[in-house]
């Protein structure tokens, strides 16, 4: 089993920042590639950001240019920049890892979840 822990959500005033961190521990052989998406109240789950373990990046259309993802391969962990937030930008926040295990099987996980809020 794999466990997927995010930390740095709170409430920040329109045209702020905020980081956002998500470390990975447990089974791992390998982390392939890991993202950050969220879901706002009554809305489907929306995908923003990928990075790849070499390091390649991939963003939503509302959040390019505003948000930043990276990791650090050797703690296991995902970050979210968060530039330039808006209202609409409220949601609870997810990070999302894809696994290889020591089985060499491979996983998809998404963690609990934080909550940014996000005022006007």
């Amino acid at each position: 089993q794999v466990q997927l822990v995010e930390s740095g959500g709170g409430l920040v005033q329109a045209g702020g920042s905020m980081r956002l961190s998500c470390a990975a521990s447990g089974s791992i052989f390998r982390i392939n590639a890991m993202g950050w998406g969220r879901q706002a109240p009554g809305k489907q789950r929306e995908l923003l950001a990928t990075i790849t373990s070499g390091g390649s990046t991939n963003y939503a259309d509302s959040v390019k240019g505003r948000f930043t993802i990276s990791r650090d391969n050797a703690k296991n962990t995902v970050y979210l920049q968060m530039n330039s937030l808006k209202p609409e930008d409220t949601a609870v926040y997810y990070c999302n890892a894809d696994v290889t295990h020591v089985s060499r099987s491979t996983t998809s996980y998404w963690g609990q979840g934080t909550q940014v809020a996000v005022s006007s």
